[in-house]
């Protein structure tokens, strides 16, 4: 896997480069920031629709089910005391004409994002400080 590094562009706000790719972040005015991204907990909560989305979209394909009408909205449920989002509620719309046989294998399908997946299973963290 491609290395990760980030700089800081000013106020709150952290670039992130990945490859091809630059990824802006900054915290909520109310927080300091410019609101002129996410903030990195945001963006942790969107990667977990990201990859619901990806992972029903490519069922759908598969089965040459419609997408036109496919939706899916993502609750959090965070809890101020504990500072932390205790309980993630993801709803999926599937166009009328989506076949009943399919909806448990739907079900399935969602248990295999790979953000869940390292929810479940958290990876090990190692931190190093070079001087």
């Amino acid at each position: 896997m491609d290395e990760f590094s980030l700089s800081f562009p000013g106020g709150k706000k952290i670039e992130i480069d990945y490859g091809n790719h630059k990824l802006l972040t900054d915290q909520k005015i109310e927080d300091g920031g410019e609101d002129a991204g996410m903030s990195p907990f945001d963006l942790f909560l969107a990667s977990i629709i990201a990859c619901s989305g990806s992972v029903t979209l490519g069922f759908l394909r598969k089965r040459n089910i419609s997408t036109d009408s496919l939706k899916l909205r993502m609750f959090p449920d965070y809890d101020e005391v504990e500072n932390r989002v205790n309980k993630v509620r993801i709803e999926v719309d599937v166009p009328d004409d989506f076949p009943e046989k399919y909806l448990k294998a739907l079900g399935k399908v969602l248990d295999t994002c790979t953000v869940k997946k390292h929810l479940a299973k958290p990876p090990e963290f190692e931190l190093i400080i070079n001087k």
